[in-house]
């Protein structure tokens, strides 16, 4: 038996002024109701993506990697399962842009075309509503915490961009750790309509000067970002910013620009470790690699007046670019040794070949180092990866 059309509800729903102090949970039945979809639960991932946490309060949280809600998120998927009460459960991953927010799950006592499409709507409908209510109702972000934050991580969260941004042809993903303890890492990534970038910083220690380092360095990249400016007019106002109001701290970096068009990386690198690329399933050693200027903010280097090297290469279909921090490579296991570059890119090139999305990828590489620590992280570890997919241009066959 087909489902009925939906009630003419959601033009009201969407016009009524007193959905701006509804609390989320009510906005989102309110919300199903509109379109016709019979119950609808939104599950937000946790802020290391472990779990999924229901907003109502009568529903569990699901397991990322063990469980139906899991396996939407991962893959960006539908899954359809009978419910042990009667009908069956639609798990539709929930999409701000190309960020995972979480997962949306439709009770319902059948599933035709006609629901399944309004249960999409209502998915994209609800990713909208949830960006937007949480950068100004702490309950939401409080739902995806499952400990105190400290203040030099809380005052860096603040200046985050979403984990994921990208489009049909490029897409630009970040994890970092611990999550609540951060200090001196952050990264950056903005599209504008004919380019992709992209920052990783490391301030110089861990505590909330270097969290404050960090703050400046990113505002100052922005701001000149947001007046037009090239990679070396960013680099000068990221230096000079840093010597104005922070003048004994410095912090290393790198900056890049990645036209979407012809593929072009143009990137500075300040201190840091080079950028590394993945192509046709295998790194590329030493790709990417060139002489690194001294850390942005660095004094000896504004007194010296010379200017910043800006490097070029031409990136391939299908290919990869990673930015890290040391955290990452030098993060001890279980055995003592090093994570070490040469397992952090076998492991990506291992979940490429797997046909992971990139932030799944990227989940998953951060977990298997987390998982294999005796202790917490010695050091922030930061982790940024592009991929470029031009449009019209198909990736070559994999190296053999």
């Amino acid at each position: 038996m087909p489902t009925s059309e939906p009630p003419g509800g959601l033009e009201e729903f969407l016009a009524d002024p007193d959905n701006a102090v509804l609390d989320l949970a009510t906005a989102v039945a309110r919300c199903a109701t509109a379109l016709g979809v019979p119950q609808a639960v939104v599950y937000l991932a946790d802020l290391q993506q472990c779990r999924l946490i229901p907003l109502n309060d009568d529903a569990a949280a699901a397991d990322v990697d063990n469980s139906l809600a899991g396996w939407a998120y991962r893959t960006l998927s539908l899954r359809v399962q009978e419910s042990p009460a009667g009908g069956m459960t639609a798990w539709l991953p929930l999409l701000d842009g190309a960020e995972r927010l979480g997962v949306v799950a439709v009770h319902t006592p059948f599933l035709d075309p006609a629901l399944l499409r309004r249960s999409r709507a209502l998915a994209s409908l609800l990713a909208m509503m949830i960006t937007s209510k949480r950068a100004y109702k702490d309950n939401v972000i409080q739902r995806t915490r499952s400990e105190p934050m400290q203040l030099p991580a809380e005052m860096l969260r603040a200046f985050l961009p979403p984990r994921t941004i990208g489009n049909t042809h490029v897409v630009s993903t970040a994890v970092l750790e611990p999550a609540y303890e951060i200090g001196g890492d952050a990264f950056d990534h903005c599209l504008t309509p004919t380019a992709l970038h992209a920052t990783i910083v490391d301030a110089m220690g861990h505590n909330l000067l270097s969290g404050l380092t960090t703050a400046v360095a990113l505002a100052a990249c922005r701001n000149g970002r947001r007046t037009g400016a090239e990679l070396p007019e960013l680099l000068e106002a990221v230096d000079a910013a840093i010597g104005l109001w922070l003048p004994d701290q410095f912090c290393t970096g790198v900056l890049l620009r990645l036209d979407l068009a012809s593929g072009v990386l143009r990137w500075s690198n300040c201190g840091h470790p080079p950028p590394l690329l993945i192509r046709d399933s295998r790194l590329v050693e030493g790709a990417l690699e060139r002489e690194a200027d001294p850390p942005m903010g660095f004094s000896a280097f504004l007194r010296s007046g010379t200017d910043r090297q800006v490097h070029e290469a031409t990136l391939e279909p299908g290919d990869r670019v990673l930015l890290y921090t040391d955290g990452l490579t030098e993060a001890r296991l279980a055995d003592g040794t090093e994570f070490g570059l040469e397992r952090f890119a076998d492991s990506v090139i291992r979940a490429s070949t797997g046909g992971e999305v990139a932030a799944e990828t990227l989940r998953r590489l951060i977990h298997s180092v987390l998982d294999a620590q005796t202790e917490r992280l010695r050091d922030d570890a930061t982790i940024l990866m592009i991929e470029w997919h031009p449009p019209g241009r198909e990736p070559r066959p994999a190296h053999r």
